[in-house]
């Protein structure tokens, strides 16, 4: 198969976006469908596994078909396809896997099963042309809170991860005690820009413990104990303020730990991925911090910071370049690191 025309399909079931994409060689992007189910998890303040699943079932099939309208192809036409395999929901994995196993057993075409965390860093690789390894990598999201150092495509070492919440469910957990809905990383870091960050001296864990490393359950704990002591005395709460320096002490560590692992691995570029890479105050902050280093900061544009097929395929088309195809067989995997893509 030629690398430039080849068509792969991405499907993306992982939690509660139903996506599905077409492209075309790695980076061009035919059609691109997702449908979110924000509104149906809205009313539970977070992510039901069971309606999720069902969810999918019924979006699917049409964001298929339509991700190959949209890409002018048919079935017949598509030369790969390419699913998430993990780390995520079981249910609503298999629902996605599912599909593309079919796919590729009915067709006759290669099977990619795709590591989650991986694509979101291939989801800069399909944005970017210029991008290219060695690179330090921030793996942020609802589940999720890496830091890796990309040594060339496909061969990351772990630098560090969270030790108890990622970024995102910490987010959701403060936006839910504050009022502010689900999902929690756009409410609060909408609501931010109104407060003071340094109105409110929130904890900063493990900051320079030497380690790259994350900690975020005790300045959850610290932000609801301060509203609650609120509360108890009658006092007004200033969810703006609040807001801010919840986000400040959280961007500050992680800007602090990537700068000082793009210093120690002298890598030229950083990236974000993930869907809380696409919050704008951590994207401000570590863009000053990088400047004056001459590092070169890169994140996808927010349709490609969310769960979304696009970011599937591409990492489907490198792994079809590489002869890394799967068997049938293969199965889901609610827990998936990045190390068990291929690591160095």
């Amino acid at each position: 198969m030629n690398d430039k025309s080849t068509l792969v399909l991405g499907i993306e079931t992982s939690c509660d976006e139903t996506s599905a994409a077409v492209i075309r060689g790695r980076d061009e992007v035919l059609s691109l469908i997702i449908s979110s189910q924000a509104d149906l998890h809205a009313r539970y303040g977070g992510v039901v596994p069971e309606l999720a699943s069902r969810a999918h079932l019924e979006v699917l099939l049409p964001a298929i078909e339509e991700s190959l309208r949209q890409a002018g192809a048919g079935f017949r036409d598509i030369d790969a396809v390419a699913a998430t395999r993990g780390p995520g929901l079981i249910g609503a994995l298999l629902v996605g896997l599912t599909a593309a196993k079919a796919m590729a057993f009915a067709l006759d075409i290669p099977l990619l099963a795709v590591n989650h965390l991986e694509a979101h860093i291939y989801a800069n690789f399909l944005h970017f042309e210029d991008l290219e390894p060695p690179l330090v990598a921030f793996v942020v999201s609802g589940g999720h809170t890496l830091l890796v150092h990309m040594t060339e495509h496909r061969r990351y070492r772990l630098l560090g991860e969270t030790l108890d919440d990622a970024a995102g469910e910490a987010y959701d957990k403060v936006a839910r005690y504050l009022g502010l809905g689900y999902p929690g990383g756009a409410a609060i870091d909408r609501i931010a820009r109104q407060g003071d960050p340094s109105a409110i001296a929130f904890p900063r864990a493990i900051m320079r413990d030497g380690s790259y490393n994350f900690s975020l359950s005790g300045l959850k704990t610290a932000v609801i104990n301060y509203v609650r002591k609120l509360k108890e005395n009658g006092q007004p709460v200033p969810t703006e303020d609040i807001a801010a320096g919840f986000e400040a002490a959280v961007v500050e560590v992680q800007v602090f730990k990537i700068v000082r692992a793009a210093q120690e691995t002298a890598v030229k570029s950083v990236l974000l991925a993930g869907g809380v890479a696409a919050n704008s105050y951590l994207r401000e902050k570590l863009q000053e911090a990088l400047d004056p280093m001459r590092v070169k900061l890169y994140y996808p544009p927010l349709q490609l910071c969310m769960d979304n097929a696009a970011m599937v395929a591409a990492l489907g088309a490198r792994m079809l370049s590489e002869g890394d195809i799967s068997g049938l067989e293969v199965d889901v995997a609610a827990k998936l690191s990045l190390a068990s893509a291929v690591s160095s």
